[in-house]
Protein backbone atom coordinates (compact mmCIF):
# COMPACT_ATOMS: atom_id res chain seq x y z
CA UNK A 1 0.00 0.00 0.00
CA UNK A 2 3.15 2.09 0.85
CA UNK A 3 4.46 1.75 -2.75
CA UNK A 4 1.09 2.88 -4.38
CA UNK A 5 0.51 5.47 -2.40
CA UNK A 6 4.18 6.78 -2.91
CA UNK A 7 3.52 5.88 -6.84
CA UNK A 8 0.28 7.84 -6.80
CA UNK A 9 1.99 10.91 -5.05
CA UNK A 10 4.91 11.00 -7.72
CA UNK A 11 2.77 10.91 -10.37
CA UNK A 12 0.59 13.75 -9.29
CA UNK A 13 3.82 15.84 -8.37
CA UNK A 14 5.23 15.36 -11.77
CA UNK A 15 1.98 16.23 -13.34
CA UNK A 16 1.39 19.57 -11.03
CA UNK A 17 5.68 20.60 -11.60
CA UNK A 18 5.70 19.78 -15.29
CA UNK A 19 2.39 22.27 -15.62
CA UNK A 20 4.56 24.87 -12.92
CA UNK A 21 7.52 25.11 -14.95
CA UNK A 22 5.88 25.04 -18.51
CA UNK A 23 3.87 28.27 -17.11
CA UNK A 24 7.24 29.50 -15.88
CA UNK A 25 9.75 29.33 -18.97
CA UNK A 26 7.58 29.29 -21.84
CA UNK A 27 5.52 32.65 -22.90
CA UNK A 28 2.02 32.33 -22.88
CA UNK A 29 1.19 30.98 -26.00
CA UNK A 30 -1.79 28.51 -27.60
CA UNK A 31 -0.56 24.45 -26.99
CA UNK A 32 -0.04 22.33 -29.82
CA UNK A 33 -2.40 19.94 -30.64
CA UNK A 34 0.17 17.04 -30.24
CA UNK A 35 0.98 18.05 -26.69
CA UNK A 36 -2.64 18.53 -25.60
CA UNK A 37 -3.07 15.36 -27.04
CA UNK A 38 -0.23 13.74 -24.90
CA UNK A 39 -1.60 15.72 -22.17
CA UNK A 40 -5.27 14.24 -22.48
CA UNK A 41 -3.85 10.56 -23.03
CA UNK A 42 -1.52 11.09 -19.78
CA UNK A 43 -4.18 12.17 -17.83
CA UNK A 44 -6.59 8.85 -18.73
CA UNK A 45 -3.23 6.65 -18.07
CA UNK A 46 -3.23 8.39 -14.42
CA UNK A 47 -7.01 8.43 -13.97
CA UNK A 48 -7.06 4.66 -15.48
CA UNK A 49 -3.67 3.52 -13.64
CA UNK A 50 -5.77 4.78 -10.11
CA UNK A 51 -8.53 2.46 -10.60
CA UNK A 52 -7.02 -0.71 -11.02
CA UNK A 53 -4.48 0.55 -8.23
CA UNK A 54 -7.73 1.36 -6.48
CA UNK A 55 -9.69 -1.97 -7.37
CA UNK A 56 -6.42 -4.18 -7.04
CA UNK A 57 -6.29 -2.61 -2.95
CA UNK A 58 -9.51 -3.44 -2.80
CA UNK A 59 -9.45 -7.19 -3.44
CA UNK A 60 -6.62 -7.20 -1.73
CA UNK A 61 -7.64 -6.13 1.40
CA UNK A 62 -11.01 -7.88 1.08
CA UNK A 63 -8.93 -11.35 1.15
CA UNK A 64 -10.42 -11.69 -2.85
CA UNK A 65 -14.72 -12.72 -0.91
CA UNK A 66 -15.46 -10.26 -3.60
CA UNK A 67 -18.54 -12.84 -4.91
CA UNK A 68 -15.76 -15.59 -5.79
CA UNK A 69 -17.17 -19.12 -5.21
CA UNK A 70 -16.82 -19.42 -1.83
CA UNK A 71 -17.30 -22.16 1.20
CA UNK A 72 -20.14 -20.72 2.44
CA UNK A 73 -23.69 -20.23 0.26
CA UNK A 74 -26.68 -18.64 1.62
CA UNK A 75 -29.56 -20.48 0.80
CA UNK A 76 -32.67 -18.54 1.66
CA UNK A 77 -33.57 -16.34 4.58
CA UNK A 78 -36.92 -14.40 6.16
CA UNK A 79 -37.61 -11.20 7.60
CA UNK A 80 -39.05 -12.19 11.52
CA UNK A 81 -39.12 -8.51 12.84
CA UNK A 82 -38.58 -5.23 11.64
CA UNK A 83 -34.26 -5.50 11.85
CA UNK A 84 -34.33 -9.37 12.59
CA UNK A 85 -34.35 -12.46 9.89
CA UNK A 86 -34.03 -16.08 9.82
CA UNK A 87 -31.39 -17.02 7.37
CA UNK A 88 -30.15 -20.99 5.86
CA UNK A 89 -26.52 -21.09 4.89
CA UNK A 90 -24.90 -23.80 3.41
CA UNK A 91 -21.36 -24.82 4.71
CA UNK A 92 -19.27 -27.21 3.36
CA UNK A 93 -22.65 -29.73 3.10
CA UNK A 94 -24.05 -28.79 6.35
CA UNK A 95 -27.09 -26.16 6.44
CA UNK A 96 -27.06 -23.51 9.15
CA UNK A 97 -30.29 -21.84 10.31
CA UNK A 98 -28.90 -18.44 11.93
CA UNK A 99 -30.82 -15.88 13.76
CA UNK A 100 -29.37 -12.58 12.43
CA UNK A 101 -30.17 -8.99 14.06
CA UNK A 102 -28.27 -5.88 13.84
CA UNK A 103 -25.91 -6.77 16.88
CA UNK A 104 -25.25 -10.44 16.44
CA UNK A 105 -25.84 -13.73 14.86
CA UNK A 106 -26.96 -16.74 16.90
CA UNK A 107 -26.90 -20.41 15.52
CA UNK A 108 -30.20 -21.53 16.02
CA UNK A 109 -30.11 -25.29 14.30
CA UNK A 110 -27.64 -27.42 12.32
CA UNK A 111 -28.31 -30.18 9.89
CA UNK A 112 -27.80 -32.03 6.83
CA UNK A 113 -28.33 -31.02 4.03
CA UNK A 114 -31.82 -32.29 2.53
CA UNK A 115 -31.92 -34.53 -0.34
CA UNK A 116 -32.79 -32.80 -3.84
CA UNK A 117 -31.88 -29.40 -2.24
CA UNK A 118 -29.51 -28.82 -5.18
CA UNK A 119 -33.18 -28.40 -7.64
CA UNK A 120 -33.17 -25.44 -9.53
CA UNK A 121 -33.53 -22.60 -7.71
CA UNK A 122 -37.39 -20.75 -8.08
CA UNK A 123 -37.86 -18.03 -10.64
CA UNK A 124 -38.87 -14.71 -8.84
CA UNK A 125 -42.98 -14.54 -9.52
CA UNK A 126 -42.39 -11.22 -11.94
CA UNK A 127 -39.56 -9.80 -12.79
CA UNK A 128 -39.00 -6.16 -11.81
CA UNK A 129 -39.28 -4.65 -15.09
CA UNK A 130 -42.29 -5.68 -16.29
CA UNK A 131 -43.70 -4.87 -12.93
CA UNK A 132 -42.57 -1.58 -13.33
CA UNK A 133 -43.50 -1.06 -17.42
CA UNK A 134 -47.03 -2.23 -15.87
CA UNK A 135 -47.23 -0.12 -13.16
CA UNK A 136 -46.01 2.74 -15.72
CA UNK A 137 -48.66 2.20 -17.97
CA UNK A 138 -51.75 2.13 -15.23
CA UNK A 139 -50.13 5.34 -14.03
CA UNK A 140 -49.98 7.13 -17.29
CA UNK A 141 -53.70 6.31 -18.65
CA UNK A 142 -55.10 6.96 -15.65
CA UNK A 143 -53.46 10.41 -16.46
CA UNK A 144 -54.87 10.29 -19.71
CA UNK A 145 -58.63 9.75 -18.27
CA UNK A 146 -57.93 13.02 -16.16
CA UNK A 147 -56.90 15.29 -18.32
CA UNK A 148 -60.27 14.57 -20.94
Amino acid sequence: MAQFSRALAGACALFSASGAIAAATAPVASPSPFSSLLQVIFGLVVVLGAIVGVAWLFKRMSGGMLGGAGRVRVVGGTMVGQKERVVIVELEGEWLVLGVTPNQVNLLNKMAKPEGADAAPAEPAEPFARWMKAALDKSRAGQGRRDK
